[in-house]
């Protein structure tokens, strides 16, 4: 069992991007979309990076790696300016929005720990306590937000981690991995080449911060924001700030310490046995004679469906409890005329099928080929109108709550390729999601060691996890 917290911190300090370079002494602003609007009160995104390094000494730690972390977050910063800054909702404005000014930065923490490095990067199961130690609180008040927060500890003769807590209003998913792929790649950069010039990101991770590609005739904006202002006074009362930027408690029942976390993994084979499986299995749970559209039977949406199943008869949920189906989607793509690839923001939605009873998806034989048939479903609506799937999120998931439905949602994905955050002293040997404990979501990733397979992060009950782990590994055997 976790005991006392093992990490002491050395130092509290902001980051700000380099002054040796005229972007960061000029003011600037930016606006938020309909698509950053959809998340404003949501609970930070947190993930952590372990890097193992067994020849890290205190004395390398200390006068080279922290130093150049430092340094190349500062150089980082330049590109990805309203990072450093703050979000705001002035009473004169409608909108929330960035600001940065002269002397803005990142709050980074910087702590040392004598836990065991190899059990916190492990797969096996443990107390979900142990990894709050490692992600920096984001500030969030009343009048301000902070973009994001950073944490680095060192743990002596083993390796080191990168927390990072992110707002969800102001960078999804794909965006958050592409501003530490950026910090990676100024890392690893040799001291000589930045004293030459100005060092310069490859294309693909140059921030497209255009807020006017992202177009909204239809005031999604505002309409997101009065649903706001109703789910809050749902939570917290008639007499909340409506432009309090706080984030909202979506915190789990019951106590952390019934709740542990494991990372399970499927292989390329193990999905394409189950993609096989599934597909015998349609015809029996399909209601119609024919299929009108084909099936999206992706990695994704076997990993999903399979982990889902598993997760549900885990919690023995009775068989006439409903379940939503859904997840949230990249529409960069999907857009008309689409966005650019490295567009920095949010531009994801929920999707989501009507609730169904759970005994559809924990059925033995057909369960995870049901599933498999509704997501995929919920893959073709999104061809059919991304506008009006963010018009609605919030006030179905206000739904969610008033009909009881149980859910669960995916964090990441294996197109973020997360594992590709290589700071110059190799790939990560880990990355977790750990912001997961709040939702009862599953994290998804490439597998680590580039095999193509998937690995899955999950948070149950303790009991429920040596449930999910039977049935998670009998099903594949």
């Amino acid at each position: 069992m976790a005991s006392t917290n093992p990490v002491q911190v050395l130092e509290v300090c902001k980051v700000s991007p380099s002054l040796g370079y005229p972007e960061s002494a000029t003011e600037s602003s930016l606006s938020l979309t309909f698509f950053d609007l959809m998340f404003l009160r949501f609970h930070p995104v947190e993930r952590i990076f372990f890097y193992e390094l067994t020849e890290s000494t205190p004395d390398l730690f200390h006068s080279t790696i922290l130093p150049r972390l430092k340094h190349s977050l500062s150089l980082t910063l330049l590109h990805f300016l309203p990072l450093a800054g703050s979000l705001t909702w002035p009473s004169h404005a409608s909108k929330p929005f960035l600001l940065y000014t002269l002397g803005d930065g990142v709050a980074l923490t910087v702590a040392e720990s004598d836990a065991d490095f190899h059990r916190l990067s492990g797969d096996h199961i443990k107390e979900v306590d142990e990894s709050v130690h490692y992600v920096p609180k984001l500030l969030a008040t009343e009048s301000a937000a902070s973009a994001i927060a950073l944490q680095i500890t060192y743990f002596p003769y083993q390796g080191f981690c990168i927390g990072i807590s992110t707002h969800h209003a102001i960078l999804d998913g794909k965006s958050s991995i592409m501003f530490v792929k950026a910090w990676a790649h100024f890392c690893k950069l040799r001291e000589e080449e930045e004293e030459h010039e100005r060092p310069s990101l490859p294309p693909e991770l140059i921030p497209c911060l255009d807020r006017t590609l992202v177009q909204d005739p239809e005031d999604i904006a505002s309409v997101l924001l009065n649903d706001w202002s109703v789910l809050t006074r749902k939570m917290l009362g008639k007499d909340s700030n409506p432009k309090s930027l706080k984030l909202l408690p979506f915190a789990p029942t019951g106590d952390s310490t019934e709740r542990v976390r494991a990372t399970f993994r499927l292989s390329r084979e193990d999905i394409r046995r189950i993609r096989e499986r599934v597909s015998l299995d349609l015809d029996k749970v399909s209601k119609d004679s024919h299929q009108p559209k084909p099936l999206h039977l992706s990695s994704f949406v076997i990993v999903y469906a399979y982990t889902s199943g598993c997760m549900f008869k885990a919690r023995e949920l009775a068989n006439n409890k409903m379940v939503l189906i859904g997840f949230v989607a990249d529409c960069r793509a999907r857009l008309e005329p689409p966005l650019p690839a490295n567009y920095f923001g949010n531009c994801i939605v929920f999707t989501r099928t009507t609730p169904t009873q759970a005994k559809n998806i924990m059925d033995g034989n057909t369960g995870v080929a049901f599933f498999a048939k509704e997501l995929s479903g919920c893959v073709t609506e999104l061809g059919e109108g991304v506008h009006k799937q963010a018009k609605e999120s919030l006030s179905v998931f206000a739904k969610v709550d008033l009909v009881e439905a149980d859910t669960i949602a995916v964090a990441g994905s294996t197109r973020l390729e997360v594992y590709g955050t290589d700071f110059g002293w190799g790939r990560p040997k880990k990355v977790e999601v750990t912001s997961i404990d709040r939702t009862g979501s599953i994290s998804i990733a490439e597998s680590g060691d580039g095999s193509g397979g998937v690995e899955i992060g999950c948070v149950l009950k303790k009991h429920q996890m040596q449930t999910f782990s039977s049935l998670f590994v009998g099903g594949i055997s």
